[in-house]
């Protein structure tokens, strides 16, 4: 078990990519506190899983857009768990529409989600692995923020804006003991991309020269990686987890 006695903070981490996480992290013997805002249906059905492993973890109910509450939860691990050594910051959303039909509303829920987030949870996260010398966050963005997307400018903004934060603070802690990365999936089998329309998802699928839409494990096994001491050397780096997509753009 390489991350044994580690405490690990999954936002998002009640489905999708995030319980992928969550799940393969307790296996490798992490401690875990899973943040989410809602759908307890799906917090419920990680929970069984996570009892038949006899993990130990708790859930965190959060809002990650309100700083105040990221402030108080992230005190509450501390509490609980006395240290915090891994930050996946994964939790996001989309609201797509075309830019002249984007509403203010649609532009600001995904930046607050998929940005301020971001900043929120790794701004009251860092100072603890600051005092104690060590820790990995790693972000989840997306390929998008290379190539941007027809309908999705919030999202690819939103997801460049990791990528800029991830190198930013990656690079101000680097000789701490911190290591900051960046994870880019492309397509990938969640529910999230089952909302992708049927053309879309077909012309993702053709561009993809490995032949098939990435799974969560593609995405997590990355992310174990990063978070294990195999990856000590790693540090400010987006690392595209899309087939070769990227190879050939869309």
């Amino acid at each position: 078990m390489k991350l044994r006695n580690k405490v690990a903070i999954v936002t998002g981490g009640n489905r999708g990519i995030g319980a992928g996480i969550v799940e393969e992290l307790v296996q490798e013997g992490a401690k875990l506190a899973i943040f989410y805002k809602s759908n307890h249906t799906a917090a419920e059905k990680i929970r069984k899983k996570l009892d038949r492993l006899n993990a130990e973890y708790r859930f965190y109910l959060v809002d990650i857009t309100d700083y105040s509450q990221v402030e108080t939860n992230i005190q509450r691990v501390i509490e609980h768990y006395g240290q915090i050594d891994i930050l996946v910051n994964n939790a996001g959303t989309i609201r797509d529409n075309l830019f002249p039909k984007m509403t203010l509303d649609d532009w600001e829920i995904v930046m607050k989600t998929n940005l301020m987030g971001v900043f929120n949870c790794t701004r009251c996260t860092l100072p603890y692995m600051l005092a104690q010398g060590s820790g990995r966050i790693i972000n989840i963005s997306s390929i998008l923020a290379f190539f941007g997307n027809v309908g999705q400018t919030n999202y690819c903004a939103a997801k460049a804006g990791i990528i800029g934060l991830t190198r930013a603070v990656a690079t101000e802690v680097a000789d701490r003991g911190i290591c900051v990365n960046a994870v880019a999936p492309g397509a990938t089998a969640t529910e999230m991309f089952e909302q992708v329309p049927e053309k879309i998802a077909e012309h993702f699928l053709k561009c993809i020269p490995m032949g098939r839409i990435g799974e969560v494990k593609d995405v997590v096994n990355l992310v174990l990686f990063l978070a294990s001491k195999d990856a000590d050397y790693i540090n400010g780096q987006i690392i595209a987890v899309d087939g070769g997509l990227t190879l050939r753009g869309f």
